[in-house]
């Protein structure tokens, strides 16, 4: 089975709202032949709250003006260092960068097909550890907000 075109969309969709709040490394996978709850994650991450949010609340917004679709579930606002939004065709995951590389979802979903996703959203991969670069180069500890 494979993920749904729906599916395809509200991905597609995700990730270009995703990308447009400057989200780090957005990719999705194609779930459907491992799980029968979704069809697709998104993985998006930021490296300060603040921006784990906006990017939350643009996707939520995009969704709801160009798909209809609102979320069934939303986990993790309190803290705002990992978002869950979802779906139920799809489920995205938007975390900060550093529960991004403990948590490491990518590791457990790489045996997935990686979905086609926008170019802006593909122009995102490399860009946490370009910002990484960067905050070690201003000898910011990691953690700070920047």
């Amino acid at each position: 089975m494979t993920a749904t075109d729906r599916s395809l969309e509200l991905i597609s969709t995700a990730a270009q709202a995703a990308a447009d709040k400057l989200a780090h490394d957005v990719i999705a996978y194609d779930v459907s032949d491992v799980l029968s709850i979704t069809d697709a994650f998104l993985l998006a991450s930021a490296p300060n709250d603040r921006q784990v949010k906006a990017i939350v609340d643009e996707i939520e917004e995009r969704l709801l003006k160009e798909r209809g679709a609102k979320p069934v579930r939303r986990e993790g606002d309190r803290e705002s260092r990992w978002i869950l939004l979802d779906y139920v065709d799809i489920v995205v995951h938007v975390q900060h960068s550093e529960e991004r590389v403990f948590y490491a979802l990518e590791r457990l979903w790489k045996d997935c097909p990686e979905l086609e996703l926008p170019e802006e959203a593909k122009a995102t991969r490399g860009k946490a550890e370009e910002h990484a670069k960067q905050r070690a180069e201003a000898g910011d500890e990691p953690g700070e907000e920047w």
